[in-house]
């Protein structure tokens, strides 16, 4: 990793000055040489990931050490860059440091004492520069996650909105006619379909609302956010696109409530994922009963530890199956269209709030899943 990376590597054409530099500084810092730009450019082809520092002479042969930061600019970015000059090269020092290239320059004959607080300094710029681009990346990772779990989460609904639609087109009756939209409506069932993209239209309102909200709440100056885990439930048994007969198999019970910290989008996600998930696998059932249960664990010991468990009685998952479930993109619904990653994405998420999913099932007797998060306090 970058932010492990401790070598200086010293560039001068004169022996006596490497070899000077080495036992000044080489008991304090892991230094390596070389006796040009081009075995300095060959030294980081080979081991660049060592080294977090180059300090180069200006006036070398065949190539000056203005040009080897240059190329070391280009080439290895994230490198701090160090120059040393005589005085009378101070216009090329300035410029140097004018056009980015450089951290310090140092004049010459290098001092043992100023050269070390350089040093010093260069290696500290650095840790703090990568663990930047650590945290850059951690932050476009989350956003690339976060972005895929929405989309995920939209497509089914999506889907459902297209095929009704075009379910309700092939129903219009003589479509040459110019200005009049008639339709084969037997039973109601263009109505039922226009309900149908209704509520799913809702559900994906619902969600993007959801995000706006927290982008807006991620401002500096706003307010710390919280929210309530029944919230949750009663958010979601009013926004998601149940079927007709399916909201009256679901069972909400509170039995302590608590609040979390922060951002409430991706939890509320992670919820209708799993009543998504449960809801399948409820179809075709003769009694289905899907039960959502909120708790909270207090004790003198321990942080209070909140909890979310959703519960159905289908069909359950199979052992195997269930081993991988939340370690590999892994689906009992590949014939529908599952692809496994609803559950990956659940789990990451709760990862990141410092929680984890738990998932218990027996073949033929159903399926339950635990959310736990750290609960800022019981409601």
């Amino acid at each position: 990793m970058l932010v492990e990376a401790r070598g200086i590597l010293f560039v001068d054409d004169e022996a006596i000055s490497r070899k000077w530099f080495v036992r000044s500084f080489g008991k304090e810092f892991q230094v390596a040489t070389a006796a040009s730009a081009d075995e300095a450019l060959q030294v980081l082809a080979e081991r660049g990931h060592e080294f977090a520092v180059v300090f180069t002479d200006y006036r070398m042969p065949e190539q000056d050490g203005l040009q080897l930061l240059t190329r070391i600019q280009t080439q290895w970015r994230h490198l701090v860059r160090l120059l040393a000059t005589a005085y009378a090269e101070k216009d090329v020092a300035i410029a140097a440091v004018n056009q980015g290239r450089v951290l310090r320059i140092l004049e010459k004959p290098l001092e043992d004492e100023p050269t070390r607080e350089t040093l010093r300094e260069a290696l500290e710029a650095y840790r703090m520069s990568a663990l930047q681009r650590a945290q850059n990346e951690s932050r476009a990772v989350a956003v690339r996650e976060t972005l895929g779990f929405l989309a995920h989460e939209l497509n089914t609904p999506l889907a459902t909105i297209r095929g009704s639609i075009t379910a309700v087109l092939e129903r219009r009756c003589d479509p040459s006619a110019p200005g009049v939209a008639q339709f084969d409506d037997r039973a109601g069932d263009i109505l039922a379909s226009l309900q149908r993209i209704e509520r799913r239209a809702q559900y994906c309102q619902s969600l993007v609302a959801t995000f706006v909200q927290s982008a807006r709440d991620a401002f500096p100056d706003a307010a710390p956010q919280s929210f309530s885990a029944s919230g949750l439930l009663a958010a979601l048994m009013a926004e998601y696109p149940f079927e007709a007969d399916e909201r009256a198999a679901v069972q909400v019970r509170v039995l302590q409530d608590f609040r979390l910290p922060g951002r409430r989008d991706l939890v509320y996600v992670v919820v209708c994922t799993l009543v998504k998930n449960a809801l399948q696998a409820l179809r075709g059932h003769d009694a289905p009963l899907l039960r959502l249960e909120v708790g909270c664990t207090v004790s003198a010991a321990e942080a209070a530890q909140g909890w979310i468990r959703i519960t159905d009685n289908g069909p359950g998952i199979a052992a195997d199956i269930l081993a991988r479930l939340t370690r590999e993109p892994v689906t009992t619904r590949a014939s529908s269209g599952g692809s496994g990653m609803g559950l990956m994405f659940c789990q990451r998420v709760m990862q990141d709030a410092r929680g984890s999913v738990e998932v218990a099932s027996v073949e033929g007797a159903g399926t339950t899943v635990t959310l736990r998060m750290p609960a800022s306090s019981p409601a």
